[in-house]
């Protein structure tokens, strides 16, 4: 539409090279080169996108099967949607904690004053002079304070992520327990949120700690570097703030890398009960094997979640909109006049956001377990009398697998 709009129109004819770099960018949207290159691009992106779909056809229907077939699991545990709450509840706990037992080493007071001076000094250490009456001290314990805050800020990465991990694979367990059942919902457990949750504090606390203390360690690294990124600000050693960022960079990749590791592991622990380090590596492994059905199953979940979220927020701040700046008759007498209304509705967004975020994370498990149990069946399995198929009847026959017993039939 604008491409043919500028035809005819003086200086539209101009290539970019002729025009060269402009700082003001509307100048380009005059050109009808720019109009041209912006129809190629969107072109070829559609081109990808529709060769995308032809052939990987298949296994986004798989992915789309393991969506529905997760809402199914969620219906089933209802309960599961409530879990969130007890994690948020324990990270609060945690928070509590760490700020607590940070603040609290600066509220003790120095020893007392001594009668001798030099035996004071040879005795707590302190260091310093007398000028006059004054006694200018550092004690031991004030010497290693940044050591005890440094060791406390570990600690409480190390307990959000356990936390954070108990949560994943209490999760994992229910859900698993669902997908493992031969007659569902008829097999399941009747409490399959709790009764994972007991396994896992019994049996896999061990696991747990262990992830999250690797993943702690990383943690506790970056933070460190971007404390010494902050104080190398001021500094002109270009050489320095190169190898540093390289640095920030790569353990923000490991660990991402580790949470996506951590979390699959979780789940393996969580189906088959081993350690974390067996958990672990048949996890990568089975990804591995399924690369192409990982990443199509990661987008295409990531894709709804995101218009899930974007939904309720969306939602949310319009009918907070509306409503703090009385425009909803129905109950306009019930909003109270407010001067800035922004502050309430961008309070709402957060909220909303949090929630949905929150309850979200409880699908994605759901989804991730789910497929994790369905590559599992489809290695394990052949569909024999001895070795059914536990994945359900639409993913059968997605895949165009039957068992045997109701072939037989």
């Amino acid at each position: 539409m604008e491409y043919a709009q500028l035809k005819g129109q003086a200086g539209s004819d101009v290539s970019l090279k002729e025009l060269g770099f402009q700082t003001d960018l509307r100048v380009y949207l005059h050109l009808k080169q720019t109009w041209l290159a912006f129809m190629i691009i969107l072109c070829i992106v559609e081109v990808v996108i529709i060769l995308l779909l032809i052939f990987l056809r298949k296994r986004i229907l798989i992915a789309i099967a393991l969506i529905k077939e997760a809402s199914r699991a969620i219906g089933h545990i209802m309960t599961s949607l409530l879990f969130p709450l007890c994690t948020f509840f324990l990270v609060c706990l945690c928070i509590a904690y760490w700020a607590s037992t940070a603040v609290y080493p600066y509220s003790v007071s120095p020893p007392p004053p001594l009668l001798s001076w030099e035996n004071g000094l040879r005795e707590y250490g302190w260091v310093g002079g007398i000028p006059g009456n004054c006694l200018v001290f550092q004690s031991t314990y004030h010497k290693y304070l940044i050591i005890f805050q440094i060791y406390n800020v570990f600690m409480f990465f190390w307990l959000a992520n356990f936390v954070i991990a108990l949560g994943q694979v209490t999760l994992a367990g229910a859900f698993a327990s669902y997908y493992w059942a031969f007659k569902k919902p008829d097999d399941m457990p009747a409490f399959p949120l709790f009764s994972s949750f007991g396994r896992a504090l019994r049996y896999h606390t061990g696991s747990l700690a262990f992830g999250s203390l690797i993943l702690a360690i990383v943690q506790v690294i970056r933070v460190m570097l971007e404390y010494l990124d902050h104080r190398l600000k001021a500094a002109d050693n270009k050489c320095a703030k190169f190898f540093l960022t390289c640095l920030k960079c790569c353990f923000w990749c490991l660990e991402k890398f580790i949470k996506f590791l951590n979390r699959n592991a979780y789940i393996m622990i969580a189906i088959y009960g081993t350690n974390f380090c067996t958990s672990a590596r048949n996890a990568f492994f089975l990804l591995m094997r399924n690369i192409v059905r990982v990443a199509v199953l990661d987008k295409v979940t990531d894709f709804l979640l995101f218009l899930g979220k974007l939904l309720i927020v969306g939602s949310v701040g319009i009918l907070a909109f509306f409503f703090f700046t009385q425009r909803i008759k129905v109950i306009q007498d019930t909003a109270p006049p407010l001067n800035y209304y922004w502050v309430p509705i961008l309070t709402v967004v957060v909220g909303s956001y949090l929630i949905a975020h929150g309850f979200f994370s409880v699908y994605a498990m759901c989804v991730d377990t789910l497929f994790l149990c369905f590559l599992e069946d489809l290695e394990r399995n052949d569909g024999s009398t001895e070795k059914p198929y536990f994945m359900s009847s639409n993913l059968r026959k997605l895949l165009k697998k039957t068992n045997k017993q109701q072939a037989d039939a």
